[in-house]
Order: structure tokens, then sequence, then C-alpha cells
């Protein structure tokens, strides 16, 4: 276009830009410092370069679990169940650097968070709070996941917002529910509860299996507080979730061409994490346990069978669990291990004298003529937050035998 010759244009033209400058400088000093989340301004979801989730080139898989952190408002939060010499100086801060000394003491490959992430009733911003909590796992870089639990609710957002939330966070694996398919291809249906789904491991780099889920994590919403005749009692996982669980565990069974004892019979291994107890497990006050049974199950009063249910699945090995801070024991129920993964937050109630502690789960691969192949054995171990971050109660969970 020959400006020269229509001047009127021009002043079309420039009246246009000036006015698009003067929008753009407008939003940016008015609107952009109100999108703010934690003083932090919105950005694009930072994922790791670990995803998807594999086992390492040595064969192993590493997992850390926290079990409730029940984080507050950071350094104005105070710690309970402390010695009288530590109260004065001990905060939500002391959550977030035993973290941290865990994630570089055990260079995790995962974390998995059991819920009670946040205490909702001491939060005023439970957002804020939720990143605060997740601040460390989220510096690491490491991929993480989380479900929630009775308390995380209390604050300022539902479960729904708070697991849509907690999705968009960097690193977060974590999924408000299933995706619109199952793995058999049928349309979900309603599913009870927010934070139910499935995250598949794959084989080591460079392994015959690198290409397949070799380990899978479930993930369940137990659920806070329900009224059932007239009584208040804890949540539990309904039977949408659990119909949900056999189909997504029938939709993991072996490939037949795998014929070489590249898995275990029918399916690949699978470790659950959900956050309150369910009923049985008081059944381990008078059989054999590792660690400590300190306090009773809190549990529903409704018996929703979620332990026939992993019993007929047969693939899920081991499940581990919050709620009862100062129950840190793994017990063995019809086949299946159940783990508290013990207090880990300072907010939360402990026991005076009795460290915080969190559970590490280190899956190992075993070894055939074609190099790495599927999950041999799985081990645990909890570590202390004291001086040395002490490791105790080192125990195998799981391990494949292939001639049964």
């Amino acid at each position: 276009m020959d400006f020269s010759s229509s001047p009127t244009n021009w002043y079309h033209s420039f009246y246009y830009i000036t006015f698009i400058s003067a929008l753009l400088c407008f939003l940016h000093t008015q609107i952009a410092p109100k999108l703010l989340i934690g003083h932090q301004p919105v950005s694009i979801k930072k994922t790791s370069p670990n995803i998807p989730l594999r086992f390492r080139s040595d064969g192993t898989f590493k997992i850390l679990q926290v079990a409730d952190m029940h984080y507050g408002n950071g350094g104005s939060s105070r710690c309970r169940d402390v010695l009288d010499s530590e109260f004065a100086s001990c905060s939500d801060h002391n959550t977030s650097l035993f973290l941290r000394r865990m994630i570089e003491a055990e260079k995790p490959d995962f974390i998995a968070f059991t819920g009670d992430n946040i205490f909702g009733r001491s939060s005023t911003d439970a957002a804020e709070s939720m990143l605060r909590a997740f601040r460390p796992a989220i510096e690491s870089g490491l991929p993480w996941a989380t479900v929630l639990g009775n308390h995380d609710q209390e604050s300022t957002m539902t479960r729904e917002e708070l697991m849509f939330f907690i999705s968009l966070m960097d690193y977060s694996l974590s999924q408000v529910n299933p995706l619109a398919e199952d793995l058999l291809g049928e349309r979900m249906q309603d599913i009870d509860g927010f934070g139910n789904y499935d995250l598949r491991v794959y084989g080591a780099p460079g392994s015959y299996l690198a290409n397949s889920s070799i380990l899978n994590l479930f993930f369940l919403d137990s659920g806070d507080r329900e009224i059932v005749n007239g009584v208040r009692t804890y949540g539990w996982i309904k039977e949408s979730q659990l119909n949900w669980l056999r189909g997504v565990s029938q939709g993991h069974s072996r490939d037949p061409t795998h014929s070489d004892n590249a898995f275990p019979p029918d399916k690949p291994p699978a470790l659950a994490f959900f956050h309150i107890p369910i009923p049985e497990i008081r059944q381990l006050w008078n059989k054999d346990i590792v660690g400590k049974f300190q306090e009773g199950v809190a549990c529903s009063s409704v018996n929703p069978g979620v332990l026939q249910t992993l019993v007929s699945m047969g693939d899920v090995k081991a499940v581990f669990i919050g709620h009862d801070h100062t129950n840190d024991f793994c017990g063995n129920l019809d086949g299946v291990w159940f783990c508290y993964g013990g207090g880990f937050g300072y907010h939360g109630y402990g026991r005076t004298g009795w460290p915080r502690r969190g559970r590490v789960i280190l899956a190992e691969l075993g070894k055939g003529n074609k190099g790495w192949m599927g999950v041999e054995r799985i081990r645990t171990w909890k570590r202390l937050d004291d001086e040395k971050l002490s490791k105790i109660d080192e125990q195998l969970l799981w391990e494949n035998h292939p001639s049964q």
C-alpha cells in the first residue's frame, strides 16, 4: 500500500498501533499482577524429563512415600508432639527440610504423597499451602503424584478443585480421575471421589521390555467423612472405584508374546496408594508385623471389600497408606502387604520423642538372557528425621518365583 498517496489510511494504522500498544501495557501492568498464586506468576506446567516413568539402567525404581505432611501456613504453624527443647523453633519449615533431606539422601525416581498433604483447618489459603507443601518435590524436578486425605479439603477448596489444581503443578503426574476410556477401551462411567488413576512404570532403557509397562501404580481416593445410619464415620473406597480398578488390572494382563518369565504369572505386579486404612488392618494387632502398631486403626465403619478385590485381582503386592500417624508397620493380609508411611509432617500429631519418618519402596528387576526383564523383588524401609536419617525396618515385600 502506498501510504504517501493515502494519508487517511496512514493515520488509521498509526492510531491502531497506538491503541494495541496501550492495551498491552494496561494488561501487563494492571491484569498480570493479579494472576498470582503464592506470589508467583502463572506459568506453563513443567514436566519431568523422566517421563514416562521407567526403571533405571541399573534395574531399579525407587519410590519415596510421604504420608500426612499436615502442612499449615508455613513458619506460623507450630509443631505438635515434639520435645520442649525443639518447640520454639519448630514449624512447617521442619517438614519441608525433612522432605528435602529425604530426596537428597535417597534420590528417588518418584514421590508418592498419600494424603493429608495440608491440614485444612490450619490453612487460610488451600492453594498457597499446597504449593508450599509440595515445593521441595517441585524444586527437585522429580515426577510426583498424590491422593487426598480427610483433612485436605477443610480449607478453601473442594476435593475436586484441589485435585485439579494439583494436576496442574510442575512435575505432577496426579490426575483428577481416569481418562475418558479405560484400558479395555470401554467408556468410563461415573466414579466416586477425585484422584483415582493408574501410572505405568516401563522397563529399563535399552532392555527387552523398555516399551512395556512392568510395574503399575494405582492411586485411589478413600474419601474424608461420611454419615452412615446417622453416625459420622471415615470415608471408604466405593464400588465404582473397585470396578474401575478391576478393569484396569485386567487391562494390564501379560502380553502372550512374553512367554519367557519376563513377568510373573498373568500380569505385572502393582502397588496401591490411598490414605484411610481398611478395617481388616485391625486384624494385624495379633499378627507378625514389621514396625510399630501404636494407635487404633481409624477406618470407616463400612467394609467395602477392598481386600477381597485386591486378592482376586492378584497383581497388587503391597498397599501404602497413611492417616494413623504413629503406626508405621507393614503387615500381610491374605498375601497382600499393607504398609503405613508413618507420620511425616510436624504440624500433624505424633508422639513426643518418636521421630517423624518416611518410607522408601524399591523395585528391582531380574536379569534374563536378553538383559533386564520384569520385576523380581520389591523391598521397603523407613528413614527417621534424626541427625543421621537412620534407616530402619528393611524388609522384603515380594519376590517373583516363576516356577510357582
